[in-house]
């Protein structure tokens, strides 16, 4: 369905009016077109969704949808089987993998992450051996974040919540940083009426100085030859290529060019002082405006001491969870008060350093906590992609009886034996209910529910 036209600020239309063969009339009418609706699936949680749909030229894992579905209504999407993303930005995929090129191991940070788009994608394109720790420095945010990670189900990452300036006192310690940062959304105005009215010459220009502190504050958490993205959902040049000659002129940041297939048709812009960026324009790309630039370190930096410490490997209780079999190249950790985590064990160092220095929310895949007769599963290892034991006991439902599951309501399943048992839709991790005999208890998170009312006839 098409949207009614917009009138787009003179401003915007001046600084795109400087690219090569720019059509203003033909951008001005795709900002009264509606706007794409795309997914991108989870490698590790297979599913027949979206099969005959078209797929997002830049990233494999993308999916163009021809009409927006309800995605709260959809099962699969509460377990993490694909997350909504805006087609555009998950180019990241492809720039993480030009510059990871074949290394491993590596550590990278997510400064800016909520509500997760970015971190679940960067979580799918590193390897297993690679840390990714994901930021957000608002705490309401930050849940919506840890959230979006535990479905996607990835046992490398940590969730934190501190401000980019608290990263300095990590020196020279990260290969990549990515900053999606905060911006005056004008690459969203036909998504986002509200982002159109608010818009302003004065906002652009408090953005710009915004984004500069942010990453001056940051940088020092980058090491020597490290890699620093830099992404904004804007068309002011002040936002983007005055950012990057920001870049290279303060801290001697130099471009790194992405390659570019024949048949993408997102623009490559150089700015005055020779670096490279990619911009995003609807009319051109299937997908909202949208502007990446990846930049090499090339100042000299410290490296921050790395503590000492002792694994805290609890291998004595994992005999108390006869369902999961832990990984040998894992462990299990007391990461939080009462709850034990499973996470890489080349990562336990990360985390006492990261523990030492920064606020975390959540740190690997929460298992879960000990009592005196069983223990009690955390929600996030229902949703892990880590398999859990085959004789596990689970449930597997259909869509109106995970959706009341989803909703803490009763649902038609029999009860079963007593103990715990994993539900399932169409395999894939939903929770947990814990029967007794007579009745089920659901372990889903309170926060978690569907708070919308079920239609009458449940449809994808």
């Amino acid at each position: 369905m098409s949207q009614q036209p917009i009138h787009i600020p003179q401003p915007i239309l001046d600084d795109l009016s400087k690219l090569p063969g720019f059509d203003s009339e033909a951008f001005v009418l795709a900002q009264g077109a509606a706007a794409e609706t795309s997914v991108r699936l989870n490698p590790r949680k297979p599913t027949a969704l979206f099969g005959q749909t078209a797929s997002v030229p830049w990233c494999n894992a993308g999916r163009y949808l021809e009409k927006r579905p309800v995605f709260t209504l959809d099962p699969a999407y509460h377990a993490g089987a694909y997350y909504v993303q805006e087609a555009s930005s998950m180019f990241l995929a492809e720039v993480t993998a030009f510059v990871r090129g074949e290394q491993t191991g590596l550590r990278v940070l997510d400064l800016c992450a909520a509500p997760g788009g970015k971190s679940t994608l960067l979580a799918s394109v590193l390897d297993n051996d690679s840390l990714l720790v994901s930021n957000e420095v608002i705490r309401t945010r930050a849940s919506i974040l840890e959230e979006n990670l535990t479905r996607w189900g990835y046992a490398n990452t940590i969730v934190s919540c501190n401000d980019p300036r608290d990263f300095s006192r990590l020196e020279g310690y990260f290969d990549i940083i990515v900053v999606d940062a905060p911006c005056s959304g004008s690459g969203l105005f036909r998504k986002d009426r509200d982002a159109l009215e608010q818009w302003s010459t004065d906002n652009v220009a408090l953005c710009g100085q915004r984004q500069e502190r942010i990453l001056a504050d940051v940088l020092p958490a980058l090491k020597t030859g490290g890699c620093l993205v830099y992404a904004t959902c804007s068309y002011s040049i002040r936002e983007d290529e005055q950012i990057l000659d920001w870049l290279g002129a303060e801290f001697g940041m130099e471009s790194i060019r992405i390659p570019l297939h024949n048949d993408w048709s997102m623009r490559e812009i150089a700015t005055g002082r020779g670096l490279y960026g990619y911009k995003f324009l609807p009319g051109e790309i299937r997908g909202e405006g949208f502007f990446i630039a990846a930049l090499r370190k090339t100042e000299a930096t410290g490296t921050v001491k790395q503590v000492k410490f002792k694994s805290a490997h609890e291998k004595a209780l994992l005999q108390k969870v006869p369902w999961f079999s832990c990984p040998e190249d894992m462990v299990l950790v007391k990461a939080e008060t009462d709850t034990y985590s499973f996470m890489k064990a080349a990562h336990e160092a990360d985390l006492y350093l990261m523990q030492k220095n920064l606020y975390l929310r959540k740190a690997g895949t929460r298992l879960g906590q000990p009592a005196h007769k069983e223990w009690i599963p955390a929600h996030d290892v229902a949703l892990s992609i880590y398999a859990l034991n085959k004789e596990i006991p689970h449930l597997d439902l259909d869509i109106e009886d995970a959706l009341r599951f989803l909703k803490k309501e009763d649902f038609g399943a029999a009860v079963p034996d007593k103990g715990w048992h994993q539900i399932r839709y169409e395999g894939l991790g939903l929770g947990w209910v814990k029967s007794l005999g007579n009745r089920m208890n659901n372990y889903l998170p309170k926060h978690w529910r569907i708070r919308m009312e079920l239609p009458d006839e449940l449809v994808r």
